[in-house]
């Protein structure tokens, strides 16, 4: 078996992280031009915001960071496949790659339910790839989910 790329090990470690906070485990790091310059986990509850998915933060965080409204360099590392917000927002944000973890049948956006990359009035379109760390995402959420049940 391979490791995983240190980037999608950095967003498991914080998708474990935000299931040890109570919020639903998952992850995000963004990479910039080779180098990790934001990483966040999942804090609806905590921070009292809906829009305070891993995605909308560490995009938020980073283009802060960089001073930029545009990520077009960008590498997305995220735990789960991205619901329609979070894809939406990188579209407007231009991101180069998007690599995720587990898909998501029920809230994905990105190869289910809408499939938001596909639309022809779509500005911006990353390039995808799923399936990195699955087997690790989809137990963390799984595990996450039995002990709530």
């Amino acid at each position: 078996m391979f490791p995983l790329p240190i980037p999608m090990r950095r967003a498991l470690d914080a998708a474990a992280e935000a299931a040890r906070a109570g919020e639903v485990p998952v992850g995000a790091v963004l990479v910039w031009r080779g180098e990790i310059v934001a990483v966040a986990a999942n804090a609806p509850r905590g921070l009292c915001d809906p829009t305070a998915h891993a995605e909308m933060r560490v995009i938020r965080e980073a283009a802060a960071a960089l001073r930029r409204d545009r990520l077009d360099d960008a590498e997305l590392w995220v735990t789960l496949e991205p619901c329609a917000m979070c894809a939406g927002a990188i579209a407007h944000a231009r991101i180069a790659r998007l690599y995720y973890g587990a898909g998501d049948p029920k809230g994905g956006a990105v190869e289910h339910g809408p499939r938001l990359f596909g639309q022809a009035t779509l500005h911006h379109r990353p390039d995808v790839y799923g399936g990195i760390g699955e087997a690790e995402a989809a137990g963390l959420l799984r595990e996450f989910f039995r002990e709530r049940r």
